[in-house]
Parts: structure tokens; sequence; C-alpha cells
């Protein structure tokens, strides 16, 4: 099946944001666009501000004067759903209420002819429910489009349950047509980015509500050390914390309640205050002007240890040894097995987060993971109360020496960045287990759709087939509430791993 032909006309329902968006991509693609809206003279409206948009184009030089004149011809208000009686497919991006959806398509089955490829932009219902109410739901599909839609590349492209695969294919080739990067996902919660994405937020606000860190300090280490865009705090309030939320409720209910998905109270909270993000002037944070700018936690300077040793192998931190020789610091190695840790001269000991706390230990210092610890410009650490302040010393002054800053947090088991890679990890392998999409699809989705540095099977392959499965058994057993039990997908990709390895030895 290929994809629509440009002779087709493209009709697009709902003329905010995201429908004048979508309206853009396809009148630029070389499609004629019919733009309607219930609300009388809104179409109209937006066609005004689409061809504003196009005038912005040609004086940044990224489209011609005359492709401008051709797009704007192409371009129509349609003041009744009756106008698009020709098209060969029709979006819809209004309000995000079932029922309105419903009736919406019910509607439009009666005026356009059968071979018309219907689809919904929603971001957070089931495309199974909104075909539900048609006559014919196989011509029915998701093209879900992130926004600004004529900037970012991803679109998902949703099979309902009874979505045909001659229209769900017709859609993903159009989608590639209009020069985006179409994958193809199953009808679940949240579909690809909105599903796997949730422990992001999660988990960072799981670490302030334990009081371990500030938001600042938290987004710092996701950013400086976990290789993330932007962090969660200072993410959600461009979102909206009202919109964030919604996305995360709508998720947990979808997946009756459950509790990997549940949503945070601390939000809640900032919600019902009004705090909505940068929208409203104050989320997270302040964004008033002349407001002081919330700096994260960063320790003073310490003298660095004159010596490590080395034991075990240190897994996904495995080129510190080296940076360490670097910044002119003896690294002595053992031989044995211990694990992943380094041994400090007061006999203190440096480790990677395992998700372990530092007083289940002896004089134990937990620092987090990296992207890439020769480029990160902050590393975590954290400590328990029986650490001895030589011990964390010792540590601050080594990471320093590699010329990161220090962020000191609480003594919360996997940290910052290694918890929520983790749970990133796991939501990915279960998806694909459940057929919700392709490893290469979400790989794809979540570095095009949430800017994610790596994907999460990239970052699963890099740090090791079992790490992620480990690090949350260890999680679950100290928060057995189910949150950090690691899926049935998950174990059996690390157990694999073990067999494989004990073969072949």
């Amino acid at each position: 099946m290929t994809a629509l032909d440009l002779s087709s006309p493209v009709g697009v329902v709902g003329t905010g944001t995201m429908g004048q968006g979508i309206a853009q991509v396809a009148l630029v693609a070389g499609h004629r666009v019919r733009l309607h809206d219930a609300v009388p003279g809104r179409a109209r409206e937006a066609a005004a501000a689409i061809g504003a948009r196009l005038d912005r184009l040609v004086e940044k030089d990224r489209l011609s004067a005359s492709g401008r004149d051709a797009a704007r011809a192409r371009l129509a208000p349609a003041e009744s759903l009756a106008e698009l009686a020709d098209c060969h497919l029709v979006v819809e991006a209004a309000l995000e209420r079932l029922e309105v959806k419903q009736e919406l398509f019910r509607e439009l089955e009666d005026v356009v002819a059968d071979d018309c490829l219907l689809a919904t932009n929603t971001s957070s219902l089931s495309v199974t429910a909104i075909g539900g109410a048609l006559r014919s739901p196989g011509r029915f599909v998701g093209l879900h489009f992130f926004n600004p839609a004529p900037l970012l590349p991803l679109v998902e492209v949703v099979s309902g349950f009874a979505t045909d695969v001659t229209s769900a294919t017709r859609a993903y080739e159009t989608a590639r047509a209009w020069g985006k990067t179409p994958v193809a996902c199953a009808d679940t919660p949240g579909f690809i980015v909105n599903r796997i994405a949730r422990p992001f937020y999660a988990e960072a606000f799981a670490v302030y509500e334990a009081q371990a860190a500030d938001p600042a300090t938290i987004d710092a280490v996701l950013r400086e050390s976990g290789g993330f865009r932007m962090g969660a705090f200072e993410l959600t309030d461009l979102i909206g914390q009202d919109v964030n939320e919604s996305v995360t409720h709508s998720v947990w209910e979808s997946f009756f309640r459950d509790v990997r998905f549940a949503p945070s109270l601390a939000q809640r909270r900032l919600v019902e205050s009004g705090r909505l993000g940068r929208k409203s002037g104050h989320g997270w944070y302040d964004y008033a002007d002349g407001a002081e700018r919330a700096e994260p936690h960063t320790a003073e300077k310490e003298r660095p240890p004159a010596y490590v040793v080395a034991e075990g192998d240190l897994g996904p931190a495995s080129e510190l040894p080296a940076l360490i020789r670097e910044a002119g610091i003896q690294v002595r190695t053992e031989e044995e097995d211990h694990g992943t840790r380094l041994v400090l001269p007061g006999g203190g000991q440096l480790a990677l987060a395992d998700g372990q706390t530092s007083v289940e230990f002896r004089d134990v210092v937990y620092f987090d993971l990296a992207l890439d610890y020769r480029r990160a410009t902050r590393i975590a650490l954290s400590a328990s109360q029986d650490t001895s302040p030589a011990t964390l010393a010792e540590a601050t002054g080594l990471f320093q020496a590699l010329g990161k800053d220090v962020s000191l947090v609480g003594d919360v088991p996997g940290m910052i960045v290694a918890r929520t890679v983790a749970r990133i990890v796991d939501l990915a392998h279960d998806a694909v287990a459940k057929g919700v999409a392709t490893e290469e699809d979400i790989d794809t989705a979540m570095r095009l759709g949430v800017n994610y540095p790596l994907g999460p099977f990239e970052w699963s392959r890099r740090l090791g087939r079992g790490w992620a499965y480990d690090l949350l058994d260890d999680l679950h057993l100290r928060d057995p509430s189910g949150r950090y039990a690691p899926s049935l997908a998950l174990y059996r990709h690390a157990y694999a791993s073990d067999k494989r390895e004990g073969s072949t030895s």
C-alpha cells in the first residue's frame, strides 16, 4: 500500500495548535487541505495563521515565495463537514473527550467516501474506543503528531483493535511521504512515548518526595550526568503541570491503576495550588521577572585521594579507572570479583548505584550512573548517616579531580539516573514482549519524541543485559509495592544472558 497521492485532498478537523500544525505539514507536502472547526469562523482564522507561518518560512529561506503562494492556493477553510466529502484522509485534532470524537467520526462517516482514511491525533484516548463508534472501524487509525507538528519528526501510527493492516500501512507511508519519521504501535495506554516516558517524571518526583534532593539538583543530575536534554521538573513546567499530570493519570487509569504508572502526590498538590509551570508564572520553579534562579546543590572543594583500589569489574562505570589515572591519581587493581566498587585510602568504599542503600553497609558512598563518565559534568553521590565524613570527602574530591561538579543527595536506593534508566529499560522490554512496538521503533520514538540521549534498547545493550534487572530487583526488595518489580520480559532477558554466558564458559 502506497502513500496518499498528492492529488488527494486532506481534511483537518480542529484548528488549535495541533490541527494547524498538521494542516501545515500536509499543505507543504503538496496536498490540498480543508480546515474545519466546530466554532464558526475559527477555520478562517486558522487558515490566516497558517498563511502567516508560511510567510515566516519564506523569510527564513525555508520555503520559496512560489512554494508559499502555491501552498496558500491549496488551503481552504470548510464551514461544514460536508465540504470534506471528497477528502481521501481526514485527521481529527479536536477536544480530548471520547464522546466528542466518537460523534465527530460518526458524522464524518456519513460524509466521506468509503475509501477515505480516518485518523485521530489523540495522545491519551483509546484509538479502539474512538473507532468502535464507526460502522467501518477498519479504516480508522491513530496519527499521533508531536507538538510543534511542523518541526518535530516523530509520528506514532497507532493501530486500534479493528484497524485494517492496509489502513495502518497507508497512514504510515503517508506520514513518511510528508517528511516525518513514523513508528508503528498497537493501541496501548500512552502508545509508545507517553507509556515508556512515565518513569522519567515519576522517579524524579519520588526522589523529591523522599526529601533526598531538591528539583534544581535532580534536574541538574539528569542533564549533566544522565545526558537528558532537560530535567523532569523543568520539562513538566514547560509542558504544563496540569497537562503532564493529566497524561500520567490517564495512563494509570487505563492500566487499571497499575502502581508502576501511579501519579505523584507532590505534582497533584502543585496543580491544586495553580502552579502550572511557565504558563502560570510558577511551577516547580518561579518564572516571575526578577525571581532568583534555583541552583543545584554543589559540594565544596575537597582534597582528592592519593590513590584508589579498583576491585572487580566496574560494569557501566568501567571507564572510570582510566579517567582517574588521567587526573594523576594512582589506580591499584584487585582481581577478585567483589562487585562494582572502588576502595578509598581511608578504607571506605565507592560503589555504583545498584538499588541498595548506604545505610546497609559500613562506610559506603554510592555514585550515580552517567551516560558518559568522560563527558559528564556533574556526578551525584549519596551516603548514610553512618558514612564517615572522611570517606565522603575522599569520594567528593575524587570526582572533583576528574573535573566534575558533585551533588550530594539523600540515601535513596538507585539514586536518580540509575533508577530512572532502569525503569525506562524495563517498560521498553515489557512493551516489546506485549506486542506494542518493535525495539527499533521504541528507540526511535524515545529519541525523537522526547529527545532521550539513547533509546532504551541502546541503553540496555550499553549497560549489560542483567544490569537493569538486578537494580530493579534490589529496589523491589526495599519497596515491595510492585512499583519496581522487574517485568517478566526483563527477567527473561537477563536470564537468557546468564544461560548464554554459562554455556560458553
